[in-house]
């Protein structure tokens, strides 16, 4: 009886050694909002197909890291697995670490959910010794702004600068958020190398580096955020213990440095003195209209060029349109940017081309077109009108306007009658026709007698169509909005893999599909007014937040490494975003 307790004893110790543990602990189970969260995932058998959890309410600012212990006590061996992760809270609240999961032996196993208290911001002792104490005294994220009182449309240059003393060093560091620039169209500026440079930081000397450099393009008067930039940085910082030589040793230290958040109060554009052809422009421009050719045969093409160059915010403005006789067919203009940014905004030119054929011959005046803009150096409106230009169109048989003709002399020969010259003319002479005239009385004769008479009324309704479509300007708008939307989504599909030429034509897209079925100007594309016209005219909200993502998916991928595969998502995700508005706008 004793053999078989003992025998069952050793059935139920080698189960229990056999069993598998798979579990998560945390260093904490409540901290403030800048305090930091350790959770180890730990096994005591190998495992593959290892799956974090979401870890809500946290961001990942260290790990995964692994590590594996491998040991044997009295001949019995022991295995142990593990994954650490550093976590840094996003904001205040409970949460719950949700369940992790690892195949083991061809098992699944997953851990317990945890919960974790969030609560505000806690005094963490000031230990001399503490490296992190000593890295947070010593290193300093400093975002330099511009202006903080900027017009409507003027550029706010944003210079990020990582400042370090004298006696620490930096290791590497990363971004663990990025600003998100809400209510700004922003630009990012390449950063050749991290040259480093003396200056002074509230009066001391320190080493700093300019790590990003941002022009902004305010699109919403009033008080407007730009986001912090947050980094975790690999800190070297002495200690107060030496080596046998007296030096001191260094210690290596993880900090989370943020530029803290500032804010600008945006002026709106003065309504005193606003030019009514006004369209957003703000700077300091030049404008010019040319024509490829000032005498042409008539359905000979030629080229009218709408130009503006200067420094301002050339991407965020329409050119104005001329107005042209209507014996002139014209065509949707073509739109080029040649544009380059710096810390003191866009500079560069923009261009309109239209293509414009003549369908009649004559003189024809092109109006002067004016362009408005906005000075930000003399802080009042400025309006630049064109010269008026004449095209004279020839007739392509060489008449001209004035209705000369070259014509030949015809030469008369003067006809001698003959008396005997038709003496063989017999007046009675029984004649029969050849041929039957088959096509007159016919159906064919009668159709093509009355045809053109019914085509009559048909050609007087499609013109007054045509005179009423003529005179519907905002109706005709729309229709070319719409358009350029077509287009640039086709530029879009045909730019994937380019980066930077399929980001900026699937943003025009997005930007002209609003203007065509919102009907509202470049100058109004905020994404607080475009969230409220959606809103109003039906849109749900998860649409309406879709779209605004994708925008601004638009504007941050550009300065991004991306793949061609993520550019067609990007393509499919607004397709079914623009369908599915089409479907609810009302």
């Amino acid at each position: 009886m004793k053999f078989r307790v003992f025998i069952f004893l050793m059935f139920l110790s080698s189960f229990s050694y056999a069993q598998v543990v798979f579990e998560a602990k945390a260093s904490k189970t409540q901290l403030g909002v800048n305090e930091r969260l350790r959770i180890d995932f730990t096994m005591n058998e190998d495992g593959d197909n290892f799956t974090p959890p979401s870890f809500e309410g946290f961001k990942v600012v260290g790990g995964p890291s692994q590590s594996i212990k491998n040991y044997s006590i009295n001949g019995k061996r022991s295995f142990s697995k593990s994954y650490s992760y550093f976590l840094s809270p996003t904001k205040r609240g409970v949460f719950t670490i949700g369940q992790s999961s690892i195949e083991i032996n061809g098992e699944s196993y997953k851990t317990a959910p945890m919960k974790i208290t969030v609560t505000t911001a806690v005094d963490i002792p000031k230990d001399p010794n503490d490296p992190n104490y000593i890295a947070s005294e010593n290193i300093h994220l400093v975002a330099e702004v511009s202006t903080t009182n900027p017009y409507l449309n003027e550029p706010v240059s944003v210079v990020y600068k990582l400042y370090v003393a004298e006696n620490t060093g930096v290791r590497n560091w990363s971004e663990l958020d990025s600003p998100r620039y809400n209510d700004f169209w922003s630009q990012n500026i390449d950063v050749k190398g991290q040259n480093v440079r003396e200056g002074k930081y509230k009066g001391e000397d320190y080493r700093y580096a300019v790590l990003k450099k941002t022009v902004l393009y305010p699109q919403k008067t009033g008080k407007l955020n730009i986001e912090p930039l947050t980094l975790d940085v690999s800190v070297e910082v002495p200690s107060k213990r030496r080596d046998i030589f007296g030096r001191f040793i260094t210690t290596t230290a993880n900090l989370t440095v943020t530029a803290g958040k500032r804010t600008i109060n945006v002026k709106p554009l003065p309504s005193a003195g606003r030019p009514k052809d006004f369209s957003g422009a703000v700077g300091r421009f030049d404008f010019s209209l040319s024509s490829s050719k000032k005498k042409l045969e008539v359905t000979e093409a030629f080229n009218l060029k709408l130009k503006v160059s200067g420094n301002g915010n050339l991407k965020l403005f329409e050119l104005p349109k001329p107005k042209l006789p209507s014996a002139l067919e014209v065509y949707e203009p073509e739109h080029s940017e040649k544009v380059s940014t710096n810390l003191s905004g866009m500079k560069g030119s923009i261009t309109d081309t239209y293509t414009i054929v003549p369908n009649d011959q004559g003189r024809y005046p092109i109006p002067a077109v004016s362009f408005s803009y906005f000075d930000l150096k003399s802080e009042a409106y400025k309006t630049i009108k064109s010269n008026e230009l004449v095209v004279s169109v020839i007739g392509s048989s060489g008449v001209t306007p004035n209705g000369d003709s070259n014509t030949k002399e015809v030469q008369k020969t003067n006809v001698t009658a003959l008396s005997k010259q038709f003496f063989s003319f017999k007046s009675n002479a029984d004649l029969e026709p050849i041929a039957q005239n088959a096509f007159y009385n016919t159906k064919l004769y009668w159709w093509l007698f009355l045809g053109p008479l019914l085509l009559i009324p048909l050609l007087i309704i499609f013109t007054r169509k045509q005179e009423k479509r003529s005179m519907d300007v905002a109706g005709n708008k729309t229709r070319r909005t719409n358009k350029l939307a077509r287009k640039y989504f086709g530029s879009a599909k045909k730019a994937i893999g380019e980066k930077e030429a399929f980001y900026v034509a699937l943003e025009r897209a997005l930007h002209n599909y609003l203007k065509s079925r919102l009907k509202i100007e470049t100058s109004e594309l905020s994404k607080e007014k475009i969230a409220l016209l959606l809103e109003k005219r039906g849109v749900d909200q998860l649409y309406v937040q879709s779209f605004l993502n994708i925008i601004e998916s638009c504007e941050l991928a550009r300065y991004t490494p991306l793949q061609a595969s993520d550019m067609t998502r990007a393509y499919k995700k607004s397709v079914e975003v623009i369908n599915t508005l089409d479907k609810q706008l009302k």
